[in-house]
């Protein structure tokens, strides 16, 4: 295995919003708190510490032990559990949508930059514990984001009708997904136990949010990952206050909505809140609640709740009650004595516009962390690109520049007109310094003529390459194929590919490399040759 890292920003998939964050641009400093340093983690340690009540650990515990009752969990696990009762413990989150079989491979990636961040931290403040929590996105309704994955590249799909919060979706008709994506995986010991996986995680299970926490325990249980289900009676109750906060004050929309026309000035922005950033959640149905004439709606239903009526359902009910992308994190953050997000770029950006929303209700603001993210190149991979001259930064290039550059790199002949380009514009300078001596007519002419010249040289220049990448048809023809390998539909492969790919390939070793290349406080990314 050999580990090499690069900056985000070279690989060109990282948006402008990310790298100033990493970079602590002057400009985005103000949308977020601690930085992920340990610095920074030594003043969140404080500060959550002083603000997370031992009654709030102690319903947080009972609801973890009922959620995994039916489990089979580690010793690392249930220790993990039970130190969330003490208040020197804290822990570290990613979350993640319940995609069919985990979905896209960076789910591996946010978790074990979890794992490892928890067990960092735990070197650096021995005084302290830390737990590595993944949130299950069990509330969530866009089925059309998670009922598929990538193999070998073949789309395996579950087709069923949507409504209501995934989380609760029946496993039927998951037989039939099983045996397509069986027929793909062949008879090796690799490739059993991902049968043996997806059937026990999937055909005996009843619900989506029961399949998934099996599937992430088995993977990471070893290493003591606590699985949260945010669907839950009991931690939604911690959540009340800030519930009748929003269906009485609309807050968040308020406070989010300026820091947008802040935030906006040099960044693009991720989501917008709506007035009411609440759903209200049933067996089959997951609606906004709006406020019209006086009266909460549950939209598309006929159901309706005067003031009264509804703050009385929010101490009745709270299950019912679901929050969106702006409320979320901040359910998040009240119900765990926790220290950081780990998410992606477009996680980050959202979290971005909710500190001032943070600071008004008086909870803590997380501090946030970029998850690693993972190019994988097999040994023959690697062994075509020493032989192409394609370096690792190289490997991120537009496919056009990148051909360009090999191919002209390779050439005998002298493609690059850059030469030719300045002595032309040094003869236009000439040819200038005189027509400053006659009439503006003059000066016209010349500066349209250059342009015209060095467009007629941009031209051949172009044309000349292009024959000489017909003329170098093998080089071009290799190096496509292999970056096509490398970034599929020219894209990182973390977004395209799902894990059990290199699991049927590697076997458990796969996570065990993973395990041991990720570093999550060095904030750069991680080029992996298996």
């Amino acid at each position: 295995m050999k580990i090499t890292q690069i900056t985000f920003k070279k690989t060109g998939f990282f948006s402008k919003t990310m790298i100033d964050y990493l970079e602590k641009n002057e400009h985005i400093t103000s949308f977020y708190h601690n930085f992920p340093d340990i610095n920074g983690f030594h003043n969140q340690i404080e500060e959550k510490k002083n603000s997370f009540r031992l009654q709030s650990r102690l319903v947080l515990v009972d609801a973890l032990k009922n959620q995994y009752k039916s489990f089979d969990t580690s010793t690392k696990t249930d220790q993990n559990i039970d130190l969330l009762k003490q208040q020197n413990t804290f822990t570290v989150t990613t979350g993640h949508q319940l995609n069919l079989f985990t979905g896209p491979l960076y789910f591996l990636y946010k978790i074990i930059s979890t794992i490892n961040l928890a067990e960092e931290l735990s070197e650096k403040f021995p005084e302290e514990n830390f737990v590595p929590i993944y949130w299950m996105a069990t509330e969530d309704h866009d089925f059309d984001e998670i009922n598929y994955f990538n193999f070998d590249g073949k789309k395996v799909s579950w087709n069923r009708k949507d409504g209501g919060a995934v989380g609760r979706f029946s496993t039927e008709g998951l037989d039939d997904v099983f045996e397509v994506f069986s027929d793909h995986l062949g008879n090796s010991k690799n490739a059993d136990y991902l049968k043996n996986l997806f059937s026990q995680g999937y055909l005996k299970h009843n619900n989506l949010a029961d399949a998934t926490r099996f599937i992430a325990n088995e993977l990471f249980k070893e290493y003591g990952l606590v699985i949260v289900d945010g669907d839950d009676k009991n931690l939604k109750q911690l959540f009340t206050p800030f519930v009748k906060d929003e269906l009485e004050n609309e807050t968040s929309f308020a406070v989010v909505s300026k820091t947008i026309a802040e935030l906006e000035k040099n960044y693009p922005i991720q989501v917008n809140p709506r007035e009411i950033n609440l759903f209200y959640l049933g067996d089959d149905f997951r609606e906004r609640i709006v406020f019209e004439d006086n009266l909460y709606k549950v939209n598309n239903t006929a159901i309706t709740f005067t003031k009264a009526k509804i703050l009385k359902e929010v101490d009745k009910n709270p299950l019912a009650f679901s929050p969106n992308v702006i409320m979320r994190p901040l359910f998040q953050e009240v119900i765990l004595p926790n220290l950081c997000y780990i998410g992606g770029g477009g996680e980050m950006a959202y979290w971005l516009e909710l500190k001032d929303y943070f600071e008004h209700v008086k909870v803590p603001f997380p501090i946030l962390l970029l998850r690693n993210s993972v190019q994988i190149i097999s040994e023959k991979q690697a062994g075509k690109l020493e032989k192409l001259t394609i370096s690792n930064e190289e490997i991120f290039l537009n496919q056009f520049e990148l051909l360009s550059q090999k191919v002209i790199a390779n050439s005998d002949l002298e493609i690059s007109f850059k030469d030719k380009k300045q002595f032309l514009q040094q003869q236009f300078a000439e040819l200038k310094e005189v027509a400053k001596k006659t009439d503006v007519t003059f000066i016209n002419a010349v500066n349209a003529q250059e342009r015209k010249q060095i467009k007629g040289l941009e031209n051949l220049e172009k044309r000349l390459l292009k024959a000489e990448k017909k003329r170098q048809k093998d080089l071009v023809d290799r190096i496509t194929i292999i970056q096509n390998e490398l970034l599929p539909n020219e894209s990182l492969e973390e977004r395209q590919r799902n894990f059990s790919e290199f699991y049927l390939a590697y076997g458990n070793s796969f996570i065990i490399n993973l395990k041991e290349a990720l570093k999550p406080l060095e904030l750069e990314f991680t080029i992996l040759e298996l």
